[in-house]
Formats: C-alpha cells, structure tokens, sequence
C-alpha cells in the first residue's frame, strides 16, 4: 500500500482506513469507483480484501503476479488476492495457527472465482514434490466438477453456485499441501425439479445432452434437445450465450478422471443423471375412481435399466404410500397430486444424496495420505450472499440465516482482533458503537421460539396443517417482534406491498419479504418409505451407497430440513470461531454484467449488507495507521538527520526521535510495544508527501554512493564499505542464475559467480543436476523397474549393487536435449539416456557418448551431432559378461552399409542400460550373459577381430590372440 500511497488523488485510497470522512458512505462509494475506472478492483478495509468483480480479463493473475507477491509484506505493495493468500499462508507457517478464508458477496460477484485464484496461488507457490502437485491438480480439477453438478444459470448469475462449499486445504510441517477436505452446505434441490422464467437446471443435465456422444446418449435412451424434458423446460432457458456447455463436458470428464474417478463410478453417475430426466417425463392419469395410474411405461422401463431396480416396485411406490398405524403395515393409493409430489421429491433425493456422494468422494481422493506431523491448515469458505429476490422462499430464508451468522461471527472477530491488538500494545481500548445482529439470529434459531422451531413443530403437529396456518402460528408467536412483520400486523403503508401470505424479516442487510408458499414441504423434504426401500435395492453402487437399509428399518423421524441446516451452520461457526480469519467481500458492479459499468445504487446495496461500513467504522474507532517500529523507521528514515542513513538505538527511541522531528502532535498519535499508532490519514499522508520529495534526491545520492565505494573495497574481506556492494551482486548472480538453470544433464552451462560464491555455486550446481535426475526417475514406468530382476538375477555379479542403483540418480533427464538432436530427431521422441563411452574398432580410443533411445532406434550422440544409429529391427543381440564389469557389445551386421558393424561400450550403469534397451528393442530374448572369466567369454562377444583385440586389450593382455580370419 505505501508504495502506492501518492497516487491516491488519482486512483483514490488503497486501503478504506485512510479515508479522510470515513463515515460517509457516498466518499466510500466513490473510492470503489475510481479505483474500479482504473482497473484497480482491489481496496482493503485493514486486513479485509474488497474485490469488484471487473466482468473482464486482467492481466495481474499471471506467474510472475504471483512471484511478486510471494513473501512480501501485506502493505507493502498493492491490494491483490495475491497478497491476502499469501499473508495468510505466512502467517500459518510463522504462528503455526489454523487459518480461515471467508469469501462473501451476492451471487455474480466473483465469490468462486475468488476461490479458483486462491487454489491455484497456493497450488503454484507452494513447495511440492510428484505427489503434492497431483494433490495440486486434483484440488483444482475438483471446481469444475463441484460447479457442474452444483452450479446453475440464474436471473443474477450465469455461473450461480448453488450450494454453500467449505474446504479445509491441509499443509505439512514444510508448508506443502498434502491433502484437503470439503463440506457442502444446503444444496438447491428444489432446481431439480423446478426453475424459476429465465433460469436453467443444474450444468451437468445441459453438459451431459450437448457434450456427450452419440453412442453415450443412445445407452442412455436420451436426444439432445433439452425441451424435450419436463425438468429442463421450466425456464425456457436451454442455452446461455456465455456457456458453453460442450467445452465443460469435456472439462468435466477430464476433470472426473483426475480427481480418480474409475469408468465405472462415471458411467453409474451418468445413468443417475439421465435417471432424473427420465424421471420427470414420467407422467401420471386418474383413473374413474380417482385411483392413480403410470401413463409412460416406456420411462419406467429406461429408469428399470438405468438403476438397476425393480419396474413393478417402483411403480407401485410412486402411485401408493406404506403407511404403519399401530404396528400394522397397510398400503394406501396416492392422488394425482401425491402421486406428482412423490416423483418429484425421489427426483430431488436421488439428486440431492448423490451430490453429497460425489462431494465424499472427492474428499476420498484429496484425504491426507499419511500421518503429517506438524500440519496445519488454511480453510476457504465459498458460501451464497444475502439474496433479495422478486420472490423469496424457503431458500432465500436458509440462505440469508446463514449471512446472518456470519455476519455476526464477522463482527465478533473483527472487534475480538482490534481489542486483542490495543491491548498487547498496550493501548487503551476505545469502546465502539455497532448494530449487533445477534437479536435477528435469536429470532430464527432461538429454541421453542424461533422461525425454526415453530416451522418444526408446526410440520410434526397432527391434524391439518399448511403454509397459511404456520404464518398464523408466526404472528401468535412472535408479533411484536422489532424485527418481524406481517400483513395482519403491518400498518396501512405495509400493508399495501405486503401480501397475506408473507412475513418480513428486518435483517442488518435490509427488509426481505418471504412467501410462505412451500415452507412446510420444503422443510419436511420427506421421501415415502417404499421409494427408499426400492432404491436400497438398486444395482446402482452410488444408490445402494445413497440410500442404506438402515434408514428404512429406523422408524426414527429424521431432522427436518432446517434444522439439519441450522446444526451444519452451528459446527461451521465452531470451525470458524478455531482459525484465525481472512476476509474477501466481493461486489457485483452491475446486474448486466458489463466491463466497465458501475451501477451506484446496486453497489450501495451490497455494501450495506456486506457491513462493510460496519467493519471500517470499528478499524477506525482508534487509529487509521498502525505499522511495526522497524518497517516504519525503514520507510521514513530519510526524512530525519538523527535516524538516517541509519538508527543504532532502540526502534522505540528511533520512531520518537522521527515523529518529534517531523513536528506530530500527541493526539495525532500514540506508541505502543512495538507498533505506532496514527490516528489521522492526514498525517500519514503529510507524511508521505515529505518522502517523495527527498527520495529523489538524497536517498539516490546515497545509494550511489554506497555503490560506488563498495566497487573500489570489492576485493577486500567483506566489511561495511562494501557490504552493499558485495550483497549486490550476490543478489544479481542468484536471480540471474534462478532465471537461467539448464534444462537437463546435457546442458553444462552455468553462470561464473562472483569469488564470494564459487562454493556456493558448486553445491548449487550438483544439487540442481540431482533434482533433475529425480524428476526423470520418478517418471520412470513400473514395470521397467521389474526387468531387471528377470533378465539379471543370479546371471551377473554386479547384480545386487547394480539393480539397487538401477533407475537411481546416475541417470540423466531427457525432457529436454540440444536442440539440433532434436530437429535431427523429428518426431521421434527420446524415452531415455545415458553418458557412455565407446571404443573405436581401429585404435580402442575411449569416445565420450550419450546413448538415447527411441520408440524405434538408438542413436550414440557427440555433442549436437548423432555419430551411429542403431535399429531396433537390424539388432541381432546384446552381450555382457557375468562378471562385474560394465562392459556391453551391441551386435549389428556388417554386411548392412547403413549399419557401422557391432558397437562396443561402457557404461557404470550396465544392468539399467542393457534392461531398457532390451526392453525398447523387443530383444529380451537376445540378451546375452556369458559366464567365466572375461577373457574366456569375450570371443563369443566378438564378430569382428577388431572388436576382439580391443577387448583383449582392455581386460586381459595375456590373453591368446586368434587370426583376423
């Protein structure tokens, strides 16, 4: 932020806490937006990150954005989702304390996306070995999946989640990720089965009809054309112009396959997806006596197949109930109506309980693999925003409960932190003035008193029972209430935008009308006991999974709806309430959805009930600026002779010493332990203003200076006369080497150091060549480690050592070779390499060689030039000795002119060589292990008196010679 700081006249301020008239909504309001014309969607309230959701790409998400902000200090530069991961992720490896990020906004203000950019920030800067970068990838790949199956186009949202996502992202003692874990909140069942004018289903059922192939929907009895299907037609919204839903389905398969998904799970998946269809074209007619009937056997017939049930239980329990009234079961017919309300309610249980499947099994998948001591953990929380609709229901009422919550745990939090600092500074605590919403989530979850508790009593009560008379039962209850309203207990104003079948709830964010219309059903959400005995009896695993016999046999009602929603927002405070928190509030510019556009009235909506100015009027209530003793003297030194160039004495000391000198006044700010406190923006900015004017001036006049006299003191022992230099270029030689490594072994080039760093270099130099060497061997396929064992075994003596270091670290990486092999190569790729040395067949002078090999040759390689190739199909064999040797003849015919007779080399890895060369060539067969002595064995190696001469005189110069012919 500071380095920003004089660029506020133009962009405003970076950081709320430092504006001048911060009570004032409309000043607040239009910083957001001149920032928000410069591109700059980012502001902080303190610690809280504000993100305006450009609608957009920006270029500030790239690696080198991520570099940047790797390990800088938070205000240091500017706002960035960047600089929040990162503090966060700092301050779990220095404080070792659990930490949380908290991520709100309404829906189409960037929330998930905020998310994405956290995931992939950590997946890219963290340490990381194979394993941890597959956790990586998995962590990542599991957006697309949860977005597929759990996200859906809305009137505000085309990308709308429709459920509420925690995930705990695990870190060992080295801060690598080493596993993960999430829960899902309140998923949106009722989409299943109906939408709302303008809004789509769920992703999964338009991805799977666009993106899946002909064979895949025919198995699936399905066609492509989505108004083809009850479920999907109901907001004449098949396509979305910014979707599309064939690129996704291919995302999402890919995506199912990396998390671990077998073929399999996918194909169960898929017949339950296409079941929900199927299921709602299923139709019903009355028969003369009301009685009611299936009309679509062919539906019955393809959900028979699809899950794997019974097509005579089925229909039966979609057309009757089981009903047990004293300890007699009896069968009773259902209505039309029952009849549509069961069908439906099974499509939103199949939905619903598989979601909750799919959520456990990518947990599976990112579960901690081994016992880490010493981990910690970051939690991400993507939950819905406070939702105001033209029409609010069940949902919106969860939905705005849960803001309620975490609005209150927001405050708590943020007043708990602002105090915890005064007082270990040692300041004393100014009592702050704020709406506490703890009276509005009283009213919904008190026990026997709240909304919660007389919806669930009001559903569990005997006798007739309905939406109308659950309101009568609010008003009985809960009239007089401050922050609850009515028709009947409304006045006459209210009363004329108010309809009868609603209730109002003064929520901190604003009114919010709901339409009780569906509160009892949705809150039951009561599937009948013989359509969960036919499921339990599904072939489908992922059914059989989703509905146990256990549910069937208890006769135990189960938690209603909301309050299974009420206990999960309990224990998510609990997990909360442990870590130590971040905040991202994101806004929504424009309902449009434009680049560019910023609709004042909509952005002070959501500051509103975001508290944003809540949470600013209790950073404020102190001071606007508190930063730690060093890093400020480090920024403001210049500005005073006693404490530049540099201050000696205690930190403490020297700030005084530098406030006294720039004339502060003691109510403008206060000392601490080890921080200062600034109570007014104008100061800081005074402040600042003083520096840019000096900075030009004398402290690059310094920096000259110091530069300049550790250039003539450069060869001297390291002191303080040219302790800035030598540091210097230090620093530039690790950069530039950082920038510059060798791709692989092959590449021997390294940058010269400065004398101060030559041993450095080296030990950086040999551990750079082995971690290359062990990113290659840990690509090595299985199945080439076990050849080594069946071709060797008992047959040579350097067995036992050789096969220990076998694809060990004396092999080389080949992801990368000099690029004129390459170009030589074409499209045949190498596999493997490694250094040898070859002996001429005239003169046994020792060649240094690299052998590579590919799909279809070998090539014995100089430098940039291929010296021999050797086909795999002209090899006629491979000969090595028992002995513990590393020598071994590749025999070629002499009579081929392409072909430069048998090769004779050497390699310390022999055993690993001969195995992957044997393996590549389809000559295992051929491999040749000629027991004895050397010099007994190597005329059998030999097809040319050359060759058998050089041998000779290699190992046994004793030994008899033959006649060339």
């Amino acid at each position: 932020m500071e380095s920003a700081l004089t660029a506020r006249d133009r962009v405003g301020v970076q950081d709320f806490v430092l504006l001048e008239n911060y009570n004032s909504e409309a000043a607040f309001i239009e910083n957001l937006r001149r920032r928000f014309r410069e591109n700059l969607v980012y502001t902080y309230i303190g610690s809280v990150l504000v993100s305006v959701n450009p609608y957009k790409e920006l270029e500030i998400y790239s690696k080198q954005q991520m570099e940047r902000y790797r390990g800088v200090s938070f205000y240091e530069i500017s706002p960035h989702i960047y600089a929040l991961s990162d503090n966060t992720y700092r301050a779990m490896r220095t404080e070792r304390k659990d930490q949380c990020i908290l991520i709100s906004g309404e829906s189409g203000a960037g929330k998930t996306e905020a998310s994405k950019k956290i995931l992939l920030y950590y997946a890219v800067t963290c340490p990381a070995n194979d394993h941890m970068a597959a956790l990586g990838d998995r962590l990542l790949q599991s957006n697309p999946v949860l977005e597929a199956f759990g996200n859906a186009k809305t009137l505000r949202n085309d990308n709308s989640s429709r459920f509420g996502k925690y995930m705990d992202v695990q870190f060992d003692f080295r801060g690598a990720p080493v596993g993960g874990h999430i829960l899902n909140y309140l998923l949106e069942k009722s989409r299943v089965v109906h939408q709302n004018h303008g809004e789509r289903n769920f992703h999964i059922f338009y991805q799977l009809l666009e993106g899946g192939d002909d064979d895949l929907l025919h198995r699936l009895d399905l066609d492509r054309n989505p108004q083809n299907y009850k479920y999907l037609v109901k907001g004449n919204c098949p396509r979305v112009s910014s979707i599309s839903d064939k690129n996704n389905w291919k995302t999402v398969m890919k995506a199912l396959s990396v998390i671990g998904f077998s073929d399999e799970e996918v194909q169960k998946l898929l017949n339950i997806i296409a079941s929900v269809l199927h299921l709602g074209n299923t139709h019903f007619g009355e028969g003369e006596e009301g009685e009611t009937h299936i009309t679509t056997e062919t539906q019955i017939r393809n959900l028979e197949k699809l899950l794997g049930v019974d097509g005579s239980a089925l229909r039966e329990a979609l057309t009757h109930k089981k009903l047990t009234a004293k300890g007699e079961e009896m069968i009773s017919p259902l209505n039309f109506e029952q009849a549509m309300s069961a069908r439906d309610a099974l499509a939103k249980a199949m939905y619903g309980r598989t979601f909750t499947w799919l959520v456990e099994k990518i947990n599976q998948s990112l579960a901690l693999k081994v016992n880490s001591k010493g981990s910690s953990v970051i939690g991400l929380l993507d939950i819905y925003g406070f939702e105001v609709l033209q029409h609010n229901s069940f949902e919106q009422f969860c939905i705005n409960y849960c803001n309620e919550k975490l609005q209150q745990l927001f405050i708590e939090l943020t007043l708990r932190s602002e105090q915890e600092e005064y007082e270990t500074e040692g300041i004393a605590w100014e009592t702050v003035k704020y709406f506490d919403n703890k009276i509005i989530c009283d009213l919904i979850e008190e026990k026997h008193k709240g909304i919660i508790s007389i919806l669930d009593e009001e559903c569990l009560r005997p006798g007739e029972t309905c939406d109308i008379s659950f309101l009568e039962k609010l008003e009985g209850t809960l009239g007089g209430h401050p922050h609850f309203v009515t028709h009947k207990l409304a006045n006459g104003k209210t009363r004329r935008v108010m309809s009868r079948e609603e209730f109002r709830l003064l929520h901190y964010a604003g009114e919010v009308n709901y339409n009780v219309n569906g509160f009892m059903d949705k809150n039951n959400d009561l599937l009948n006991r013989n359509l969960k005995e036919v499921m339990c009896q599904s072939d489908n695993q992922i059914l059989n999974h989703c509905f146990r016999r256990e549910e069937v046999i208890d006769q135990k009602r189960p938690e209603m709806a909301a309050t299974q929603f009420k206990n999960s927002l309990m224990k998510l405070m609990e997990i909360l309430m442990s870590k130590e928190p971040s905040y991202v509030r994101c806004i929504k510019p424009n309902d449009a959805k434009q680049p560019g556009r910023f609709d004042e009235v909509l952005v002070r909506h959501q500051v509103k009930y975001l508290g944003l100015m809540e949470n600013l009027r209790v950073r404020r209530a102190g001071f606007a600026y508190r930063r730690r003793f060093e890093a400020f003297l480090q920024r403001y030194k210049p500005l005073c002779p006693d404490t530049w160039p540099n201050w000696h004495g205690k930190l403490a000391d020297g700030v005084s010493t530098l406030v006294n000198h720039l004339g502060y006044k003691a109510e403008e700010y206060k000392l601490g332990r080890s921080k200062i406190f600034i109570r007014f923006p104008k100061t800081l900015f005074t402040t600042e203003d003083a520096l840019e004017r000096v900075k030009s001036i004398s402290f690059n006049v310094f920096v000259l200076i110091r530069f300049i006299k550790g250039f003539i003191y450069r060869h001297e022992e390291y002191c303080p006369e040219n302790a800035y230099f030598l540091d210097h270029v230090r620093y530039s030689f690790l950069m530039k080497l950082s920038k510059n490594l060798p791709k692989n072994v092959l590449d021997r080039n390294w940058p010269t150091p400065p004398p101060s760093l030559v041993e450095a270099s080296e030990h950086l130099q040999r551990l750079h060549l082995q971690n290359m060497v062990m990113k290659y061997c840990r690509r090595i396929q299985p199945e080439w480690k076990k050849q080594p064992s069946e071709i060797f075994k008992d047959q040579k003596d350097s067995y036992p050592q050789g096969v220990g270091s076998c694809f060990g670290l004396q092999t080389w990486c080949v992801s990368q070779i000099n690029l004129k092999i390459v170009q030589t190569l074409g499209n045949d790729k190498v596999q493997y390499g490694v250094s040898v040395v070859k002996y001429d067949r005239r003169g046994f002078k020792p060649r240094p060689r690299q052998l590579l090999l590919t799909n279809t040759y070998a090539v014995l390689v100089d430098r940039t030039k291929i010296k021999q190739r050797i086909d795999y199909n002209a090899l006629r064999g491979i000969s090595v000795s028992s002995l513990s040797d590393g020598m071994f003849v590749l025999h070629m015919p002499n009579e081929d002119n392409k072909q430069k007779g048998d090769a004779v080399l050497h390699c310390n890895h022999v055993i690993e060589v001969v195995t992957k060369l044997a393996m590549m060539a389809s000559k295992i067969d051929h491999v040749n292990i000629n027991p004895g002595r050397v010099s007994s064995t190597l005329t059998v190696f030999c097809l040319s008196c050359s060759t058998y001469h050089l041998i000779l005189s290699l190992f046994s110069p004793t030994a008899p010679r033959i006649n060339s012919t």
